[in-house]
């Protein structure tokens, strides 16, 4: 049976955001997606080779986005948008294979998947000003600051989430000497 392709995009995904975590083995990511992803040897292989052919042009990769992104400094992207968005350039501008209108579409629904529907308008907006760019076409600015400030205010709220204290659940009630009978 043949992985749909939109899996297969996922699996490269994965790999690549793990390579950008902690620059994983080759051999250990191999056994890891096959166990978890139940998959075979051979399309993870295939999805490492689409991953490394990712990294060979990242850096050219990561000035596109940079450049699009404006008023957002490519460092503040989260690690999962900023993958999704190396993947989806790398569909767009380098690969002939991929129509860039599909790589955007593929971009927004992994953002979708695997972040949140902040990220999602983020990942549009910008893949869509690279795509505007590279055809000659005018960039909407107001349609990227409403994403890029969109993503910053969830940026906020989940940051402030994280800081808050949790709900009291009564340790030092359970921490008592117990009622004397």
């Amino acid at each position: 049976m043949a992985l749909p392709p939109q899996k297969f995009r996922e699996i490269v995904f994965q790999l690549l955001y793990s390579h950008d975590m902690s620059k994983t083995n080759d051999d250990d990511m191999l056994r890891l997606m096959m166990a978890e992803l139940a998959v075979t040897k051979q399309i993870v292989t295939a999805a490492q080779t689409r991953m490394r052919a990712v990294i060979a042009h990242q850096s050219e990769i990561d000035d596109l986005i940079a450049a699009a992104s404006l008023s957002y400094a490519f460092e503040r992207i989260p690690s999962v948008e900023r993958n999704i968005l190396r993947l989806g350039v790398f569909e767009m501008v380098f690969d002939k294979e991929v129509p860039p209108k599909a790589a955007l579409a593929e971009a927004i629904r992994l953002a979708r998947k695997f972040s949140t529907p902040e990220s999602a308008s983020f990942v549009n907006a910008i893949l869509d000003n690279i795509y505007k760019s590279n055809h000659g076409i005018p960039v909407d600015q107001a349609c990227l600051s409403k994403a890029l400030e969109s993503l910053s205010e969830s940026e906020e709220i989940a940051e402030k989430a994280g800081q808050a204290q949790p709900p009291s659940i009564g340790i030092d009630d359970a921490e008592a000497e117990p009622p004397a009978k």
